[in-house]
């Protein structure tokens, strides 16, 4: 069995790729298409049955698709590849190192003098907050996380980064300033908001738990998240994505702990971002599964 295999964008034939059988899947054209074009490892192939159509998956046959001998598959090129682990390791890194900068060494960004002038208890448990917060996402991303994809592309590392080193330089020159200004409203403020942080951190971790326990090890199969006899879990009752919900509940409670402008800013921002993640997988759910909770929200119970 042999397909033609033309460029998405020009509709321009690139190659004809042989051998192949009903039962052969989508990463065997792959591997054929390799052998032709020696740039193209699989991760950087995508295939779709229409230039402007929906992506095929990996584990798809030609007999499932309904291709036969001389059928075309449209190709786009994904561009060069980076792994998620890399990417996530990276723009995790980062901010970590860029915060503890501006409060270790002060002297750096704001002159000598700042070495030796007292920081406010706010300042310090801000700074133990960020490290935790960044720290775990390191280990998560080690330990926890099973990505559905192998790789991403490789400019993503850098608008990725981008975003988490540079919030985390204009929330560290605030937070960590000499004339900072503590809490209005001292420890009720600050200590309540640290505990809500804290519980927001525990929730979130406890979901990245659940969603990595829901696909086994080298697979990815999919399946509806649901609560389990975690507590924590319970969030899945309400909306799709209570990983990102957690996720905006740490930062809001960080940003009026510290009452400071710049991290509301960021959460404002990663809320935003967050949404539209959790809009799509929410709409991908339900275009998967026909029995998935329909009362669910995206991000926030109730409303979005």
């Amino acid at each position: 069995m042999e397909l033609t295999i033309l460029d998405a964008a020009r509709s321009k034939q690139l190659c004809k790729v042989s051998n192949l059988t009903t039962s052969s899947t989508v990463a065997d054209v792959k591997a054929r298409f390799q052998a032709q074009k020696k740039y193209a490892y699989p991760d950087r192939q995508a295939y779709r049955l229409e230039p402007r159509g929906k992506s095929l998956k990996d584990g798809q046959t030609l007999k499932e698709l309904g291709l036969k001998n001389g059928s075309k598959l449209f190709f786009k090129d994904l561009g060069p590849q980076i792994s998620w682990t890399t990417v996530f390791l990276v723009e995790y890194f980062g901010p970590l190192v860029v915060y503890l900068l501006f409060y270790i060494r002060p002297s750096i960004i704001y002159g000598s003098a700042s070495a030796k002038l007292p920081k406010h208890l706010a300042v310090h448990i801000a700074a133990a907050c960020w490290t935790f917060h960044y720290a775990k996402r390191l280990l998560e991303t080690i330990f926890v996380h099973r990505f559905s994809h192998a790789t991403m592309p490789l400019m993503n590392i850098f608008k990725n980064s981008g975003y988490y080193w540079g919030f985390a330089a204009f929330v560290a020159y605030f937070v960590n300033h000499p004339l900072y200004t503590p809490p209005m409203y001292g420890d009720i403020q600050l200590y309540s908001c640290l505990a809500a942080f804290l519980l927001a951190e525990f929730g979130n971790w406890r979901i990245h738990m659940a969603f990595r326990n829901l696909r086994p090890a080298g697979s990815k199969e999919r399946r509806i998240p649901k609560p389990t006899g975690d507590p924590m879990t319970l969030m899945f009752g309400l909306v799709s994505c209570p990983n990102y919900t957690y996720e905006v509940m740490a930062w809001l409670s960080f940003g009026i702990m510290t009452q400071c402008v710049p991290a509301l800013i960021f959460t404002i921002c990663g809320f935003a971002q967050m949404a539209l993640w959790a809009k799509g997988k929410h709409r991908n759910y339900l275009r998967e599964f026909k029995d998935y909770p329909r009362g669910r929200k995206a991000i926030l119970p109730f409303l979005i």
